[in-house]
């Protein structure tokens, strides 16, 4: 058994862990609850932004805009979404352990997260653009990072754009999804809307504007998406180390009683022991 002393060293410092533990919950949860306003607040936007999008799509029938073709033989472009920091569980485990099961030799990767660059690093993959410490807003670099993408589409060097990316379903539920966002599938149109829809300017013309619009709104609501999952999966494994700490604790001190009154117990009886021979 340890020693009163060893034991006693062990609870100081499992004590300091948890108060550390308990400090990044208390953080992770603070940043959790302004990323969600942010994030429920786009997904509004987002998603009467991709009802309007099919609309128009499915009134184009004839359409041979390049955002909407594909080049065959040539590789995808997957946007990788992970974090900068650690300690959040398997939230960025689980986001790479999708990318290797779908991940093919040729694809292009752009990765923002410092943890996924690293992973990818030790690995024989073709990064083409690797940003790290994206704020939490990040509005600007998911912008030139839609127009990166395009241009590499639009270069015919890319058949495709997906997003990979962690869905937000509740504060315990992160799901590591990969969406296709170009080339945009077509859907048909709605035979009993009867409305007549007129949008300027006509044609393919439009969809010059609204593709790369579109392409940068759903990388930004996944961004967000990603984000609000990151803290959410923080605050669940601070929570968990936390508990884990204190029970830790309770544990140590039952056996530093244990020592205690094993050691009192000792000393009576040598001092019994010294009386009787006496």
């Amino acid at each position: 058994m340890a020693s009163k002393l060893e034991i006693k060293s062990r609870i100081r410092s499992v004590d300091s862990t948890m108060k550390i533990t308990r400090a990044m919950q208390l953080v992770a949860a603070s940043k959790l609850k302004r990323c969600k306003v942010r994030m429920e607040e786009n997904r509004e936007y987002a998603s009467y932004l991709k009802e309007s999008f099919d609309s128009i799509l499915a009134r184009l029938s004839d359409s041979t805009h390049p955002y909407l073709t594909h080049e065959e033989g040539k590789p995808s472009l997957i946007i990788v979404y992970t974090s900068d920091m650690g300690l959040c569980g398997g939230y960025n485990a689980n986001t790479l352990r999708l990318l290797e099961e779908s991940v093919k030799a040729d694809d292009r990767l752009i990765v923002l997260g410092s943890r996924g660059s690293a992973w990818l690093r030790r690995r024989d993959y073709h990064v083409v653009n690797a940003l790290h410490n994206v704020d939490e807003e990040g509005y600007e670099e998911i912008g030139s990072l839609a127009q990166q993408a395009l241009q590499m589409y639009a270069n015919k060097e890319i058949r495709s754009i997906q997003v990979l990316y962690t869905k937000f379903v509740n504060s315990m539920t992160f799901e590591p999804r990969l969406e296709t966002l170009l080339p945009v599938e077509k859907k048909e149109a709605d035979s009993s809307n009867k409305q007549i829809m007129i949008f300027e300017p006509a044609g393919d013309t439009i969809l010059d504007t609204l593709i790369p619009q579109f392409l940068k709104s759903m990388l930004y609501s996944c961004w967000l998406e990603t984000k609000s999952s990151e803290q959410g999966s923080r605050q669940n494994a601070m929570e968990n180390a936390t508990d884990n700490a204190e029970e830790l604790k309770e544990q140590l001190e039952l056996s530093f009683n244990q020592a205690r009154q094993a050691a009192i117990t000792q000393e009576i009886t040598e001092i019994v022991g010294g009386a009787n021979a006496l």
